[in-house]
């Protein structure tokens, strides 16, 4: 199932089933998936087709809080970039590193992952309802 067509069903909270289709292939006949072009052009449509999602379902169509939380989360999670450069650099320059960077990289790092996961987890409750519970 291409993934554009359920990414779009679930902007528009479609229900969608999974149906096991086995693929046949005649005598010699193989597939044409390249895995050196899907290795690296697949992970940036998903991350592509994720950021079309939040914006179209839980900002524009219907405002949800986890979009805070998701932004939140990144924040603290880049801001830990220049901070891990700045440890490393007084850690090298006093020979020693310093409790209170290494403090707020731990604070900043936990946080963001929490606000990361509790944005999932609003995510999943809000797609409950779309889940086949016929099995």
């Amino acid at each position: 199932m291409p993934n554009d067509f359920l990414v779009s069903c679930n902007i528009y909270n479609l229900r969608v089933m999974d149906i096991p289709v086995n693929p046949i292939y005649h005598i010699g006949e193989r597939s044409g998936i390249k895995i050196r072009k899907v290795l690296f052009s697949l992970p940036i449509l998903i991350t592509r087709w994720f950021f079309r999602r939040m914006v179209q379902k839980y900002i524009i169509r219907d405002f949800h809080p986890l979009i805070l939380f998701y932004i939140f989360g990144a924040f603290l999670m880049l801001l830990d970039i220049p901070l891990i450069i700045r440890l490393f650099v007084l850690w090298g320059v006093n020979g020693s590193i310093p409790p209170i960077n290494a403090l707020t990289i731990l604070f900043c790092t936990i946080l963001g992952f929490q606000s990361i996961l509790f944005a999932m987890l609003f995510d999943m409750e809000a797609n409950k309802g779309l889940k086949d519970d016929s099995k």
